[in-house]
């Protein structure tokens, strides 16, 4: 990620056939929006979630581009749960154990007969950490908070203003 340093950056885990997908098109709103102050959107598939992102790396990067015209950086497939999961997500966890917004959505996935994962691992698809330019790991959004919610613009905007 050192080549993201200095700037503000939202990671995002994604997926392509999760109910939470239609946030690609938010997320690149808000990409176009704050890029040029120095803002980053970080997301890494997974397929830890009901198998959402069953895709292969080249297949995840055609349907963002298609269905999303998703233009910021996707990257290669990873795991954000679980014993193996990537070392950026045990980092991700550990620095923010806890999310912004838990909300009604996690009453959702109980109703589904799903059991959420309980904090600190990542909930779902779709869990943001904004990270600052000086490379700290300043806040976690639940899932279902979107990208054009007030408690997520105004946390990027901090961060820009520093």
């Amino acid at each position: 990620l050192q080549d993201y340093a200095n700037q503000v950056c939202l990671i995002v885990n994604v997926a392509s056939k999760c109910g939470l997908t239609p946030q690609y098109e938010g997320l690149q709103q808000l990409y176009q929006q704050k890029h040029a102050q120095g803002f980053e959107i970080l997301a890494f598939p997974c397929n830890d979630f009901l198998a959402q992102e069953p895709g292969s790396d080249t297949e995840i990067a055609e349907f963002c581009s298609v269905n999303y015209q998703v233009s910021f950086p996707l990257f290669t497939k990873i795991k954000v749960v679980g014993e193996d999961k990537h070392p950026l997500y045990h980092a991700l966890i550990t620095a923010q154990p806890t999310r912004i917004g838990e909300g009604p959505w996690w009453k959702d996935l109980v109703e589904y007969g799903l059991t959420p994962n309980q904090p600190p691992e990542v909930l779902w698809n779709f869990e943001k950490f904004l990270i600052n330019r000086q490379g700290e790991i300043i806040a976690r959004f639940a899932p279902d908070i979107t990208a054009d919610d007030e408690r997520l613009i105004q946390a990027i905007d901090t961060a820009l203003a520093q």
